[in-house]
């Protein structure tokens, strides 16, 4: 499908969103989010939004009997994070938050340095009390990560979690090995890696945009990290990825005032170079 058709699609569902949120007065505001409000759209991006809904009217309110007068539904069901996720007959995905309007509009602010809106009065969609655009804008401006606290926090977790990795390999654990490998430590180390290149725009998602956001060198020991969910292929992806690690936190110790314990991380060394 091109992208142009593909992007004119969402435009035009947000825009039927958009209508059929002022028709129903159980909802108080509809806010945007995701790839559209940033301008990162393209032929397979989402719609992502949240629902806010009178806090009395929320029990009764059919969120996929809603969803479908924008178009036709495949698939619809609470996800693992219990948000209502849907596809629609033009196989576009959609993900609502079905949140009372009291706290979920209150809660708004709270998102700043993950949540970044920088065209808010586009993103709100709904708004019958001024609330939630007011609230909106203070996510306008971006907030990066604040680089010590962030730096200190990610290399601590990349230390636990890789001696956790040490013990479930000499454990012989290699699928439960390699699912800890890429789903619980790469995300982190792709974090720092973003905090030292001054590139943190994907920061919950580190690996969007991975190849036009990072220089080829860190592509490179990224690549390094991966493997098939074999035994050597494991091992040797986890030690590539150990020391990617040390050598993201050795940068970040020479720049922030962070602290490395630098005994244990021998020793963790130790630990994956000794299959036993």
């Amino acid at each position: 499908m091109p992208v142009h058709s593909a992007r004119s699609a969402l435009d035009d569902r947000i825009a039927r969103l958009r209508q059929v949120a002022h028709a129903d007065t159980r909802l108080e505001g509809v806010l945007l989010y995701g790839s559209w409000t940033v301008g990162e759209a393209d032929a397979h991006s989402d719609i992502e939004a949240y629902l806010y809904i009178q806090d009395h009217r929320l029990a009764d309110f059919d969120g996929p009997g809603f969803l479908a007068q924008l178009a036709p539904l495949q698939l619809s069901y609470t996800n693992m994070y219990g948000i209502l996720a849907v596809v629609f007959d033009d196989l576009m995905r959609g993900e609502f938050h079905l949140t009372p309007a009291g706290p979920g509009i209150d809660e708004v602010p709270t998102w700043q340095g993950m949540v970044h809106l920088p065209r808010p009065d586009d993103a709100v969609l709904l708004d019958r009390t001024g609330r939630l655009t007011q609230v909106a804008r203070q996510l306008a401006t971006f907030q990066p990560p604040e680089p010590v606290t962030t730096a200190q926090q990610l290399t601590n977790e990349l230390t636990n979690w890789t001696l956790m990795l040490a013990h479930v390999l000499a454990r012989g654990e290699i699928a439960r090995a390699h699912a800890l490998l890429h789903t619980v430590i790469a995300p982190q180390q792709l974090q720092l890696c973003r905090l030292l290149r001054n590139s943190t725009a994907h920061w919950l998602t580190p690996s969007r945009a991975l190849e036009q956001d990072l220089p080829h060198t860190d592509r490179h020991r990224y690549a390094a990290t991966t493997a098939a969910a074999r035994d050597q292929d494991v091992r040797t992806a986890a030690r590539n990825s150990w020391r990617w690690s040390r050598d993201l936190a050795a940068e970040a110790a020479d720049r922030w005032t962070i602290h490395l314990p630098h005994e244990l991380h021998e020793q963790i060394s130790s630990r994956l170079n000794d299959p036993r």
